[in-house]
């Protein structure tokens, strides 16, 4: 998925764009996604046309849930919730409105399983992409009980930098759960600070570490997540999004 020159994110012919995001948001404010038609005056028919067209480009983005006890109603993927910081981000970049930084955690490589590396950080432990061990910092006839490489972490010291529009918050009831997949990592925390924009806010988060995790959140998921300093969160991100490099 490539950013086009205006703010809107590109995946082969299909465009996301700011009334995207609103649709997305809208879901997320209420819940379902005929409400969210209502509440931005749109007819339900176009508003699931047009879901499914982003959904086929871009992959899940809504879970759909019927009946029930609660009456069904739907809720954001994770994937959603990154496709919009994602957003916010890059339309931060054409408004000013806020700039991306990185949180950067010191930690050594106790495991690698290709290009992915395991990383012992003061935060816990973390998976992110990381280049290739030098020759002989390798024991490979070893292996940790899940079958992964490891290893030998006196030679691995390195930083792994978190790029604040690839976190994600959640509400520490709804987070996903920590064993339901190695790609995506998983910290729990409360709110140091948040910075609030017009559209876009800088939340840090304190993982108990001298480096605080900034995530770049919509005002919307503020208001969602009923945010506030010392509010009890869980940042998540993706392994994939995430970059080891040599440490000193």
């Amino acid at each position: 998925m490539d950013a086009g020159f205006e703010a809107h994110l590109r995946a082969g012919e299909v465009e996301f764009d700011a009334s995207d995001a609103d649709l997305l948001r809208a879901v997320d404010e209420e819940g379902s996604l005929n409400r969210a038609a209502d509440a931005l005056d749109r007819s339900y028919s176009r508003a699931h046309q047009r879901l499914t067209a982003l959904e086929d480009a871009l992959g899940p983005l809504v879970v759909r849930q019927r009946g029930g006890s609660g009456g069904g109603g739907s809720r954001l993927t994770d994937e959603a919730r990154d496709l919009l910081a994602r957003f916010e981000r890059l339309r931060a970049e054409f408004t000013g409105t806020a700039e991306v930084e990185e949180a950067v955690l010191s930690g050594e490589v106790v495991a690698r399983d290709g290009e992915l590396a395991t990383v012992e950080t003061p935060a816990g432990r973390v998976r992110a992409l990381a280049p290739p061990a030098e020759s002989g910092t390798e024991r490979a006839p070893d292996a940790d009980a899940e079958g992964v490489r490891v290893a030998d972490a006196d030679a691995d010291a390195v930083q792994v930098a978190v790029r604040a529009d690839a976190v994600t918050l959640h509400a520490p009831d709804a987070a996903p759960a920590a064993e339901a997949t190695s790609a995506r990592n998983r910290f729990s925390g409360s709110v140091a600070a948040i910075d609030a924009g017009e559209q876009v806010a800088r939340v840090l988060v304190d993982v108990g570490t001298d480096a605080t995790l900034a995530a770049l959140v919509t005002m919307s998921s503020v208001e969602t997540l009923d945010l506030d300093e010392g509010s009890a969160v869980v940042a998540s991100f993706k392994a994939t999004a995430t970059r080891a490099s040599p440490g000193e």
